[in-house]
């Protein structure tokens, strides 16, 4: 009788733990996969049409419908600290990008990778995977920091943080004219055509790198492959091909409030935020007119620059489709794990009226001689529906889409919540790819992984499980994310707020001085952390000339 009883619990615990740990087993990949990792610039969370937008999106969209999509991902909130996480796993300050890709006088502020942060290309070619970039770099402008001199074994793209896309010539910033560098592995690229368009230049080096991989998979060699496929797209200058821009005529004669309403709507339809999450989405920032207030020719303006927004996103999904098209092509879409993300959210950036790049903008809005950018107008729409844009602590700054596809082994139409960020994927990589990170790498000691894998979530498991919170630093804008609970706070100011995610993302309700207890538990843990990555006061090191304005100009949130 005890023996049965004993035989009978033994049999419920094992009811009880079998479902996470067999659908892993089960799903996880027994060879290596290839990995692609596709990234956009400057998109924000409610662009794609699978997070709620109007704009065709449709390749990408087949990969959420196919895989899985995440509720909460989280960037860095701009383009280079973010690429230095992505490429290593570390925290940007860790890698030594914890403001951009300019040297401010100190290790974590250099401006590049340092050596102590593995990137991808690195562990994964050392682990026997060939590795391929294409699209835009931004981690590292001496040739010692690019692509090929950092694990990988194809490159082509933009060393800087980005380009005209009907040519290569200089971009204006700060008042200087500055060289866009273009290369294919280490040798500069010149456009041989009049017909040169960047986003199709990135595109087709990534297809011309598959080619490569099944050439010499037919000679004998087979090697697994890392794919990064990295767009400027859809990041200023807004410049788009006329047939794509006629593709949205129109579409956006109803302005940023109808549309935002629209998408609102949409992301509770798709299951991403809930009826009262919708409710409690941030208000239209003070300095957004109203639509009904502008004249004809300002409507007309406003109108164009989401055209030819929405144009460039367009070819860029174009552009993945080629690229799934040809990985069927060579065999390999049932051992390929996909992952889509972006940057950052979109910007606040009104590039065409700020120095001297108002003199610079010489032609019609999307043509090559324009240069212009969808302002927080219409980027108050793309991050819906978050508060605020690029470059801060906000969920509209830090968001980004997350779509994992990778066929019988990841559940078609999975949404989940994830709180999962840039600092999980290298973890998630080198475990799928059954790669260990080195212990030492050419005479150097890597700093530890901070992130977790997200092998078990993207497989049907169990949430991501952390030992601390997330933290972010970047130009004096602070925030932690534990559970529920998001501190934040936004320079020039240093004074916490204190928001409950779970009913409410849009950060409208400061709880701090309800929650004091918590405050000071999660600022304790920043603090620590702060010191760890080797984080400073953020005014002992300011440029002379910040890269990005320094308030929001949300309207402030209401404090009880």
């Amino acid at each position: 009788m005890k023996q049965t009883l004993n035989i009978r619990i033994v049999y419920l615990l094992v009811a009880l733990v079998l479902p996470a740990s067999a659908v892993l087993a089960q799903t996880k990949p027994a060879t290596p996969p290839n990995i692609i990792l596709i990234m956009v610039d400057d998109m924000g969370y409610s662009d794609l049409g699978a997070y709620g937008s109007e704009i065709n999106t449709p390749n990408i969209d087949r990969l959420a419908y196919e895989g899985l999509r995440l509720r909460e991902f989280y960037n860095n909130s701009i383009c280079a600290p973010t690429r230095a996480s992505l490429l290593t796993g570390q925290y940007p300050h860790k890698a030594g990008v914890g403001y951009f890709d300019v040297n401010l006088g100190s290790p974590p502020y250099q401006g590049f990778l340092n050596r102590e942060s593995p990137t991808l290309g690195e562990v994964l070619r050392k682990g026997g995977y060939r590795t391929l970039l294409s699209g835009k770099w931004h981690v590292g402008n001496d040739s010692l920091s690019w692509p090929r001199q950092r694990g990988f074994d194809r490159f082509f793209g933009v060393i800087g943080g980005g380009a005209n896309y009907f040519n290569t010539d200089p971009m204006p910033l700060g008042g200087r004219a500055y060289p866009v560098v273009i290369l294919e592995d280490n040798k500069r690229y010149k456009p041989a055509t009049n017909d040169y368009y960047f986003t199709d230049e990135i595109t087709n080096h990534a297809v011309q790198f598959l080619d490569e991989q099944r050439s010499s998979q037919t000679t004998g060699n087979t090697r697994p492959f890392f794919l990064y496929l990295a767009y400027t797209a859809p990041h200023w200058p807004l410049q788009a091909r006329p047939e794509d821009i006629a593709k949205y005529k129109g579409k956006y004669n109803q302005g940023w409030d109808v549309l935002r309403a629209q998408r609102l709507a949409q992301q509770v339809k798709l299951g991403l935020i809930t009826q009262q999450q919708a409710d409690a989405a941030a208000v239209r920032d003070a300095e957004i007119p109203d639509w009904n207030n502008l004249t004809y020719e300002q409507k007309d303006l406003w109108q164009r620059k989401m055209e030819v927004f929405a144009a460039m996103l367009t070819r860029a999904d174009e552009g993945v489709g080629q690229v799934l098209d040809k990985l069927k092509a060579i065999g390999q879409d049932q051992n390929t794990l996909v992952v889509f993300i972006s940057d950052n959210g979109a910007p606040a950036e009104d590039v065409a009226h700020r120095g001297p790049r108002a003199a610079n903008n010489k032609g019609p809005v999307g043509t090559a001689g324009s240069f212009e950018s969808q302002g927080k107008n219409w980027s108050y729409v793309s991050n819906t529906p978050f508060r605020s844009f690029k470059g801060f602590a906000y969920e509209g700054g830090i968001s980004s889409p997350f779509i994992a596809w990778y066929p019988s082994k990841i559940k078609a139409g999975r949404i989940a919540k994830g709180t999962a960020h840039l600092i999980d994927l290298a973890p998630t990589f080198y475990e799928l790819a059954g790669v260990s990170y080195p212990a030492t790498l050419n005479g150097t000691t890597p700093h530890a992984l901070p992130g977790r894998s997200l092998t078990s979530l993207l497989f049907g498991g169990e949430q991501v499980q952390r030992d601390e919170p997330i933290f972010w630093e970047r130009a004096g804008n602070r925030a932690v994310r534990r559970g529920k609970w998001k501190l934040v706070s936004i320079y020039p100011s240093y004074q916490w707020e204190l928001y409950d995610l779970e009913a409410d993302r849009g950060e409208t309700q400061n709880v701090a001085s309800r929650n004091p207890l918590v405050v000071d538990q999660l600022s304790r843990l920043y603090f620590e952390w702060a010191a760890r990555n080797g984080v400073v006061d953020y005014d002992t090191i300011k440029p002379a000339t910040p890269l990005l304005p320094q308030r929001t100009g949300a309207r402030a949130s209401v404090n009880e």
